[in-house]
């Protein structure tokens, strides 16, 4: 199937033309293989001999996502050159599960998401639930293009989104095998829900005020996101250093119980609380400690000395191996956070532990990604 509408544009939720196409809303430009005119009999052998088509590229954009605002209109231009490339757009976050279900069925041989960490944990979560692609999805490759792309930038891609969708297009032509990583990833459950959201890198307790803060207070200033985030940054450490509280300033951690599958438990107060599956976290070179699980737990306890030990630590190579006051981490198998209404946000998305309703976190089935550099 060709897709050749709007340059490329396919929308699912209420004016889908994709997955449900009523037979008048099919665009003139698309075409199925069983209504293609048929050639002559003498023009069709050569011309299939001729025609080595490439392998398909599912890319899937969230217009919202902050990079996406200046750089859609130059990839769908791109799009419109590159018919091994179907691109299928959203409106919103909650039509991705649709748009999936039609991208599973031209069978792509990579799925490109477009967007930032919201947008990659939105598909991850559909995937997981509805089983869009059965048994055998398709290897997973990142453009970053929203407020926060850590795990883009844990697969290696950075930079211009049209430079990485070369390359990812490049690699799809060959033997993928020597560019895909498995990564594990965090399931989320909350009350008993037997729907898991899916992600890759959560961040609770003071470090989850402090991103709310920064997203609710310095964002909407429109500042450039390294600014946004420095400012955030300065303003933590001037509230812990000088033990101040003002609406200008991140609020306090409230206190909190973290419990693992086999590295016992701790209450407390922590400036920051990460758990993830990524191999690389915000200055942190390596992350781990006891045990072997497959989710990584780091927390500080929220402390200046504390804090500042974290810091170094981050900035000489990271955490494994390493004893630090008041610095805790573990790798295991499963988490259990509990608090008076602490937020915890898994790749931008926020849920709430509250006394005899805490937060589960286990592990989802792993999926392969392309990374495009060491």
């Amino acid at each position: 199937m060709v897709n050749r509408a709007s340059g490329d544009r396919v929308h699912s939720g209420p004016n889908s033309n994709l997955g449900g196409l009523a037979e008048n809303s099919m665009p003139k430009t698309q075409i199925m293989a069983s209504e293609a005119p048929a050639l002559p009999t003498q023009l069709a052998a050569p011309a299939c001999r001729m025609l080595k088509p490439r392998p398909r590229v599912a890319l899937l954009s969230n217009p919202k996502s902050t990079g996406n605002l200046a750089q859609l209109s130059r990839i769908r231009a791109y799009c419109a050159d590159h018919p091994d490339l179907f691109h299928y757009e959203v409106e919103h976050v909650d039509q991705i599960g649709d748009a999936l279900e039609s991208i599973a069925r031209v069978r792509p041989k990579m799925l490109v998401i477009n967007g930032g960490d919201g947008t990659v944990q939105a598909a991850l979560t559909e995937m997981h639930n509805r089983n869009s692609f059965g048994e055998s999805p398709p290897p997973m490759a990142v453009i970053p293009s929203g407020k926060t792309n850590l795990i883009a930038l844990d697969l290696g891609v950075h930079g211009d989104p049209i430079a990485a969708l070369e390359r990812l297009v490049e690699i799809a032509q060959g033997d993928l095998t020597q560019h895909l990583v498995a990564r594990e990833l965090i399931a989320l459950r909350k009350d008993g829900s037997e729907r898991a959201v899916i992600g890759m890198f959560l961040g609770g307790a003071g470090l989850a005020d402090t991103m709310l803060f920064c997203r609710d207070k310095i964002y909407p200033l429109g500042l450039p996101n390294a600014v946004s985030h420095a400012l955030t940054f300065a303003a933590l450490l001037f509230r812990i250093i000088f033990g101040l509280r003002a609406s200008f300033l991140p609020p306090r951690a409230s206190p909190l119980q973290v419990s693992t599958s086999t590295a016992g438990s701790m209450t407390g107060r922590f400036t920051l609380l990460i758990v993830t599956t990524l191999e690389k976290l915000l200055l942190a070179g390596e992350t781990g400690g006891e045990g072997h699980g497959p989710l990584k737990l780091v927390a500080v306890e929220e402390k200046p000395l504390s804090i500042l030990r974290a810091l170094i630590a981050g900035l000489t190579g990271g955490y494994k191996g390493r004893e630090l006051r008041g610095i805790h981490f573990a790798e295991v198998d499963e988490i259990t956070i509990e608090g008076e209404s602490s937020n915890v946000i898994l790749d931008g998305e926020t849920f709430s532990a509250d006394r005899g309703s805490p937060i589960r976190l286990k592990t989802a089935q792993p999926l392969s990604f392309v990374r495009l550099a060491a």
